[in-house]
């Protein structure tokens, strides 16, 4: 008999909650009319996303009326970096960004600061402290970004730190929660927030952004009725993005200690391979994300004989993309960027899958290496 498919691989893309599952399902029911209408109907939908805005407020400690919802992710951040450059586009155009941010976020700081300079990080992927603090004191700064951990190779920022820099100067600091939020408790230390739905067992099609009534932002684009996501979102998916992290917050801290058991038994299992490093920190860190990198190794044929043998994993390089470029976060970390894989523990995995993978492995890497006529190590 086979052995059932392991997926390993929910960074960004978790598989629905079952609490998000129901609501989506009790949404779809009640939540389809248009909430900008007046009727019966759209009153209807319009109470249960407001409901939605009021959990979601409550869950990241902000007001109702300083949450948003946006289309995704990816758009949450870049509204955020637009509309505060816009608000404070007297002060300057200068934005400071930490070197291991996702793609997204710095093509939109990019954006608005043409001569961007990213502060660096460790070999763990830690912004350095003093150089962020130093950075956001220079002149012109408009907006502090920093994630609240890393998404690819776990290592959680000192948020605390950079927030009192960036506050001491005046810089409101956006915080990219997307890959931390529903798996470690994320604090007040924020200005700005963004986070994704997709990555703590919410749908896709939402995103979640949050701005302090304090902030100086104006949304970019021509005016528009809801201004910070123009057309509005759908309800059934804000509905069950809210059920899921309400559930999720739940018993964060039994699901995280439980995975955390189940990826350091990953984290052995790689560290045994030959020629294998284990990057990032392995402490201060998400409980399920774990990236290592393969000497010898193609990442694109490593990911597709674990997934013949039934893992799916993802990649901490862009070798499956059209890009064909290595990662941008280990090469600022100076680690191997390439034959690498970056595992991303599901709520619901079993240690029963998490063995299976760890004893796959070994001959994996070393049937990849056999086909790249690499032998004898």
């Amino acid at each position: 008999m086979d052995q059932p498919r392991a997926y390993l691989d929910a960074a960004g893309r978790s598989p629905l909650h079952p609490a998000g599952r129901a609501a989506l399902l009790a949404a779809l029911d009640e939540g389809w009319a248009d909430p900008g209408r007046l009727h019966h109907e759209g009153r209807r939908a319009r109470l249960l996303i407001d409901q939605a805005r009021a959990e979601l407020a409550a869950a990241l400690g902000c007001r109702t009326e300083e949450l948003h919802l946006t289309a995704n992710h990816t758009n949450s951040l870049r509204t955020a970096v637009a509309a505060v450059a816009r608000g404070r586009r007297r002060v300057g155009s200068t934005v400071v960004v930490s070197a291991v941010e996702r793609a997204a976020l710095l093509v939109a700081a990019g954006a608005v600061d043409p001569a961007l300079a990213p502060v660096p990080v460790d070999r763990a992927g830690r912004v350095d402290g003093p150089a962020w603090a130093a950075a956001v004191r220079a002149p012109g700064v408009v907006l502090g970004a920093l994630q609240e951990a890393n998404g690819e190779v776990g290592t959680r920022q000192p948020v605390e730190l950079a927030h009192a820099a960036a506050s001491g100067a005046g810089v409101p600091l956006l915080v990219d929660a997307g890959a931390s939020l529903g798996h470690v408790p994320v604090g007040p230390h924020w200005d700005l927030l963004a986070a994704d739905p997709g990555d703590w067992g919410g749908p896709s099609g939402v995103g979640v952004l949050a701005v302090r009534s304090r902030v100086r932002a104006t949304p970019p684009g021509p005016p528009d009725e809801q201004p910070w996501s123009p057309g509005g979102v759908g309800v059934p998916a804000a509905v069950a993005a809210a059920a899921a992290l309400t559930a999720t917050l739940g018993d964060l801290t039994a699901a995280a200690a439980r995975r955390r058991v189940l990826l350091d038994r990953v984290r052995a299992a790689a560290a045994s391979v030959p020629d294998v490093d284990v990057v990032g920190d392995p402490h201060d860190s998400l409980p399920h994300v774990l990236t290592f990198s393969c000497l010898y190794v193609d990442g694109e044929a490593l990911l597709s004989e674990l997934d013949r043998r039934g893992f799916a994993v993802g990649s901490g390089s862009a070798c499956t993309s059209s890009s064909l470029e290595p990662s941008h976060v280990l090469a600022a970390m100076g680690v191997l960027t390439h034959g690498n894989v970056r595992v991303a523990l599901p709520r619901e995995t079993t240690a029963e899958q998490v063995d299976a993978f760890c004893a796959a492995l070994p001959e994996a890497v070393a049937s990849v290496r056999r086909m790249l006529g690499v032998t004898g190590l």
